[in-house]
């Protein structure tokens, strides 16, 4: 199957479109489809794209500077690195990977962490946000939808491109299938105080256009309904859970992190207003607790002057963040507006017991009074008592990271690959039916 994915954010982004949408294109490919991906150019993807006439290829597996090197990060909702699979030699790529210039004459590019072609459209940085880039409008899209002969189209959190992206699929005719992973309502109401109404209308009428939306979580699903979108499906989230794992806990890091013996209560994540870290504030004048932040972002300034005596870690990947994960003796997520949260799935892999909002994507993930508890969204007030609970009680603590671990360990991206796959057939039966 040719599957062109348009998404607003792919890696080096790091945030959970970026991961998932590179998670679909690399099970695309191991099941033998032709992926190929439209996004938004960063800076340097760019420059590269405009110097170079010709695309670059993955090196194959002998390739010196693929074997001497470690494997180029790209970022999951938290910083996981793609190691390449053993499919990504150039012999064993599906046929259409064969690179092909765009409407402007630029060719699709092998990206060294990407296991299919990509094709980056021109953008510019969000203002005030650097780190997120807005799709400029370019005839690359259709010229790549057309040149790929595409059978399906997936639109990954469709706002901007993935716009453009499900009017180009009408156009020519093709199925899509919208991905929804971003309340950009709730977004609209941290960054602007107003534009909800504006934003759902934006959403619905993108949504609406496909064959198909897959919503993460129970709330996400109730949510679109609830604003008239229709055809709506359910559609979680995978989690790694080979690298991230209880047997990742690491002593030395821990005291390196609270060489008083103190309890380390973690945040792992971006560090923007809309993830409210600054509830963690109470939790910090805890006795015997250290707050311990991961993640950067436009509030990284502002959290250090609200959050005293935690310590910044910045960004982590690969295995230095898996061992993070295992070395907490609690996880706490506060960002109210979560479709679905990866984190959260990540802390639980990692067998640690979990504290999040009792609203969004946390209230499929967290099982209150069994992996973790549950808190009113914005109540800084009760994430502190909940911490304070499970620091006084560490059988607790350990008895609800030990269910965690066992709920996620179906959850692998190869099984939620496989659902997906199962929603395109659904997608592409409807409409032969139809036309019959």
């Amino acid at each position: 199957m040719r599957v062109v994915i348009v998404t607003e954010s792919f890696p080096p982004d790091v945030n959970g479109v970026a991961h998932c949408t590179m998670q679909t294109a690399r099970h695309l490919a191991a099941r033998g489809h032709e992926p190929l991906v439209i996004a938004p150019a960063t800076a340097g993807a760019t420059a590269t794209s405009r110097s170079s006439g010709t695309p670059r290829r993955p090196p194959a597996a002998s390739d010196p500077a693929r074997t001497s090197a470690a494997p180029v990060p790209y970022p999951g909702a938290s910083g996981i690195p793609w190691e390449p699979p053993t499919g990504s030699d150039p012999a064993r790529l599906p046929a259409s990977s064969t690179p092909y210039p765009g409407a402007s004459g630029t060719p699709d590019v092998f990206e060294s962490s990407a296991p299919c072609p990509v094709v980056r459209v021109p953008s510019l940085p969000l203002p005030g946000y650097s780190q997120v880039r807005v799709a400029l409008p370019s005839r690359r899209l259709m010229a790549a939808l057309t040149a790929h002969r595409a059978e399906l189209v997936h639109l990954a959190g469709p706002f901007v491109l993935g716009a453009r992206g499900m009017a180009a699929a009408a156009r020519l005719g093709l199925p899509a299938v919208a991905v929804y992973q971003t309340d950009l309502a709730g977004y609209a109401r941290t960054y602007l105080g107003a534009g909800e109404n504006t934003a759902w209308r934006r959403m619905r009428a993108v949504h609406s256009a496909a064959d198909r939306t897959l919503a993460p979580s129970t709330a996400a699903v109730r949510d679109l309904t609830e604003h008239g979108v229709e055809r709506v499906r359910l559609w979680p989230r995978g989690v790694d859970t080979v690298r991230f794992r209880p047997g990742l806990r690491d002593e030395v890091l821990r005291h390196r992190l609270a060489p008083g013996g103190e309890k380390i209560i973690g945040y792992v994540g971006r560090l923007a207003p809309e993830k409210h870290v600054e509830l963690l504030a109470g939790a910090c004048g805890l006795p015997g607790v250290r707050v311990v932040v991961v993640g950067d972002g436009p509030s990284g300034a502002s959290l250090r002057a609200a959050l005293p005596g935690a310590v910044f870690l910045g960004r982590r990947t690969g295995e230095d963040l898996a061992r993070l994960f295992a070395s907490l003796d609690m996880f706490v997520h506060t960002g109210p507006y979560e479709t679905f949260c990866q984190t959260v799935q990540e802390a639980m892999a990692s067998g640690v017991p979990v504290i999040a909002p009792a609203a969004g994507g946390p209230l499929d993930l967290v099982h209150h009074g069994r992996t973790g508890l549950l808190v009113p969204p914005h109540d800084a007030d009760a994430v502190r008592a909940a911490v304070g609970a499970l620091v006084a009680d560490p059988a607790r603590a350990a008895a609800y990271g030990r269910a965690g671990r066992t709920m996620v360990e179906g959850r692998t991206w190869e099984a939620v690959g496989d659902q997906l796959l199962n929603h395109y057939d659904e997608v592409l039966r409807g409409r032969t039916a139809v036309a019959a």
